[in-house]
């Protein structure tokens, strides 16, 4: 009889038998995956072209003025890049999500300063928009040496993310079309 067997036939003996042991209080003493109670919200990761898809457990109960908390993010298996793996980077995702260290509010370093100082979401926008229509303004070229009308904008240039929807990009590239930026590529061509 070789060893396999032995123990096969050694666990149905002691199966059928009823060696002693009570089961009910190690399965009482089962608990919930930690994911058991989470709500899971589908992403992608932002740290290069690929655009892995991911799935971010946060447990919150949804109220209002409630920050959930991220306690778990692994690889969508349904996305079709990544089929569920992830990379080092992206497993690592739920830490730079925690990180006390990151940002959450717009900031601003003003001309002169030496520090940085938090400015609302409303000054950020109006403050973008301020800087691209002074630098639109400045630098706009009507038309070339040749005389042909060109319409462009020498001064602005525009890198979409790897992370952006094709709407998103579709959209976006009409915009900075309509201010003649000539100078744009995206991240997901890299």
């Amino acid at each position: 009889m070789k060893r396999r067997m032995f123990l096969k036939g050694a666990a149905a003996a002691g199966a059928a038998v009823g060696i002693g042991f009570d089961m009910s209080r190690a399965r009482a003493e089962m608990r919930q995956f930690k994911i058991a109670r989470t709500t899971e919200t589908r992403s992608i990761c932002p740290y290069c072209a690929v655009a892995c898809g991911v799935i971010i457990h946060t447990l919150g109960d949804k109220a209002k003025n409630v920050r959930p908390t991220v306690v778990h993010v692994e690889g969508d298996p349904d996305a079709p890049t990544n089929r569920g793996t992830l990379c080092p980077k992206g497993a690592t995702l739920k830490y730079d999500i925690d990180n006390p260290n990151r940002i959450l509010t717009p900031k601003v370093r003003r001309p002169g300063s030496d520090h940085w100082e938090e400015i609302s979401w409303d000054e950020a926008v109006q403050g973008i928009a301020r800087h691209i229509k002074s630098t639109r303004d400045r630098t706009f070229v009507a038309k070339n040496a040749k005389g042909q009308t060109v319409n462009r904008t020498p001064g602005l240039a525009v890198v979409g993310g790897c992370t952006d929807t094709n709407e998103f990009n579709f959209l976006q590239w009409k915009f900075i079309s309509a201010l003649g930026v000539a100078y744009r590529d995206s991240q997901a061509r890299v």
